[in-house]
């Protein structure tokens, strides 16, 4: 019997050397060495992201869910802030860590779609240089975490469908249930694939009795969430609704998604390697066994696209789709017209592009003297935040009762902030009726008068006898804060209940 599993085991390891390439580590995990360093040495040079702050302060109220997300980034946020003492660089470490892996699977993808050290260095490198992977790891973002466990997920499915190896549909469930503990849109790729995996195969997967297990370890992990939106009144649908609005107002709609899509996919190397790889996994015979992944990548893309979603909410099959482009580049499928895009100088310039365009280069002491051109995108959303804070608490200190007066804003970022400067400034907790931070503490029924941040204070004039204006957000920091210029009003006199007026208030827009 000892014998028979040794030759059983020897069988088995045969099986998965067949075909697949060794692991190109060297030049691997010099690529996520070199986006690690970039990463890390810009982690900390200005603050806090606006969301950043608001998953710190939702991370201070606890609960299993939110009206805006599932509950795992605000519980990963208090962790790291409990280890980081107010530290952006500490906060966003698994953010960095992310990326890294993405990078190493993405390679990992490559290789279990036959490709050797060319293509796995290749799908590597784009992931590095992608715009939406490069900017995700300066943030820890729910835009950064779902994208890595769709690209974790994908590998794991890959791989099983060369080994066949059960274990990795139970450990995709798990995979699945951090997910969906992140953003919910994990089950869009679920509903896809697996009528992709039923259109074209291997429809065995559906057979497995281990896919169906795993899929009660993702119900499991996910129902405590599920159940607090269902007693919530499912808020998430309304905010769906609300970031649609969103996107046809201020994104350009479903006229951008495409576009502004390949471009976060890196530019020129990323547009064309998802464009390829894309082709490739719907024609290619070497890639047959993997085609249900292109479907996938199409059907995802017109479901976010149909429900006027962001952009990068597809940017889960970015990994798979630069694999495919390596793989086929590396057999030489590629129009020798093509080939150049899949070398050095090519990555080199893609990195020029994207290192600016995403992460803070300059130091922030040279923010204030630096061309307007020349500021990085989101320097405005991440610098000014104490100094904004420091208005609402300059006005704070003169309000005629401060002891009755609470403190409320208009929209979460400025809320959040508030919440994390404000008790060294002396501010009470703030409140925000706006997107998920509705659901957490609101006004204490002893603030009879609040100081309200917020440009328009008409919906509070039916609720208290007066509105006046008393300041304005000033940040002092050199580059204007997103913030600059908000209006600080004081209003007295509440005429109702908390529980009424909340209710009044509620605001799902930006």
């Amino acid at each position: 019997m000892v014998v028979e599993a040794e030759g059983l085991r020897e069988r088995i390891g045969e099986r998965e050397r067949e075909g697949i390439a060794p692991f190109a580590r060297t030049p691997v995990l010099a690529v996520a060495g070199a986006m690690g360093a970039v990463l890390a040495a810009t982690a900390g040079r200005y603050g806090y992201f606006g969301d950043e702050l608001y998953f710190l302060a939702a991370g201070r109220h606890l609960d299993w869910g939110y009206a805006d997300q599932p509950p795992l980034l605000p519980l990963l946020a208090r962790l790291m802030d409990a280890f980081g003492a107010d530290s952006p660089f500490v906060l966003r470490i698994p953010a960095m860590l992310a990326m890294l892996a993405g990078v190493v699977l993405t390679a990992s993808i490559a290789r279990e779609l036959g490709g050797g050290r060319r293509a796995q260095t290749v799908a590597a490198a784009t992931f590095a240089v992608s715009l939406q992977m490069l900017g995700s790891g300066h943030y820890l973002a729910t835009s950064t975490l779902d994208p890595f466990l769709w690209t974790l997920l994908i590998w794991l499915l890959v791989r099983w469908f060369r080994t066949r190896a059960d274990g990795l549909l139970l450990w995709s469930g798990v995979v699945t249930g951090f997910a969906l503990n992140t953003k919910f849109l994990i089950g869009a790729f679920w509903v896809v694939a697996l009528v992709a995996v039923l259109a074209v195969g291997p429809r065995d997967l559906a057979r497995r009795p281990a896919l169906w297990i795993g899929a009660l370890i993702a119900a499991a992990m996910v129902a405590p969430t599920l159940v607090w939106q269902a007693a919530n009144g499912w808020p998430q649908l309304t905010m769906g609704a609300a970031i649609s609005q969103e996107v046809s107002a201020d994104w350009g709609g479903r006229a951008t998604f495409v576009p502004t899509m390949l471009l976060t996919a890196g530019v020129p190397v990323g547009i064309i390697l998802v464009c390829y790889g894309l082709w490739r996994l719907l024609r290619s015979e070497r890639l047959r066994p993997y085609r249900f992944l292109g479907w996938t990548a199409l059907g995802v893309l017109v479901l976010f696209l149909l429900a006027n979603g962001r952009y990068y909410y597809a940017a889960g099959m970015f990994a798979p789709l630069f694999a495919a482009a390596a793989v086929e580049i590396e057999a030489g499928q590629a129009s020798k017209y093509w080939r150049w895009i899949a070398t050095w100088p090519v990555f080199l310039v893609a990195a020029a592009i994207a290192i600016p365009q995403t992460l803070p280069i300059l130091p922030r002491d040279a923010l204030a003297t630096a061309p307007e051109w020349a500021r990085p995108v989101l320097a405005d959303e991440e610098i000014g935040w104490r100094e904004i804070t420091e208005s609402v608490a300059q006005a704070y200190h003169t309000v005629p009762d401060p002891a009755r007066t609470g403190v409320v804003a208009a929209k979460y970022w400025q809320a959040s902030a508030i919440d994390h400067y404000g008790p060294e400034l002396g501010l009470p907790s703030p409140s925000s009726p706006n997107r998920g931070y509705a659901t957490l503490p609101r006004p204490p029924e002893w603030a009879q008068d609040i100081l309200f941040v917020g440009n328009d204070p008409s919906v509070l004039v039916p609720y208290f006898t007066q509105v006046r204006e008393v300041g304005a957000l000033d940040n002092r920091a050199g580059v204007p804060n997103v913030s600059q210029g908000m209006k600080i009003w004081l209003a007295t006199g509440r005429n109702d209940t908390w529980d009424t007026v909340w209710s009044k208030l509620m605001d799902w827009g930006f």
